[in-house]
């Protein structure tokens, strides 16, 4: 069994929570939850991302890359900005939603012309 699959299974159990909890805490199936722990299916990144959020840890714990569990906070930052999260947006792999829908590419592009147009007026 893969580290990612025995982790992820780990810390479900260590947090008391079903399959099908995660499952719903990640907007998947129990089966999908059942089939990444059972090391059948491999998770998309950005599926990770979600289960690593929904237990409270980090992506790169999940994948056997750190042995640190818990997320840690980098001392500059303020306590009142430590629930926000850092998005690259130039990430391939990340999924742009709105309203529960996923952006076509075209949207994405746009989207990320119109930021870098922003940021371009401010300079």
């Amino acid at each position: 069994m893969s580290k990612t699959a025995e982790r992820i299974k780990e810390l479900r159990t260590q947090k008391k929570l079903t399959q099908s909890e995660l499952a719903e805490l990640v907007n998947t199936s129990r089966v999908t939850i059942s089939r990444i722990e059972s090391d059948i299916r491999n998770p998309s990144f950005a599926m990770l991302s979600l289960i690593a959020d929904a237990l409270d840890t980090t992506v790169d714990y999940l994948q056997g890359k750190t042995d640190t569990p818990t997320k840690t906070i980098d001392s500059n930052v303020n306590t009142e900005d430590e629930n926000k999260k850092h998005v690259e947006l130039s990430d391939d792999e990340l999924i742009m939603s709105f309203e529960g829908k996923e952006l076509s590419e075209d949207y994405k592009k746009s989207i990320l012309a119109f930021v870098k147009m922003l940021r371009e007026e401010r300079k």
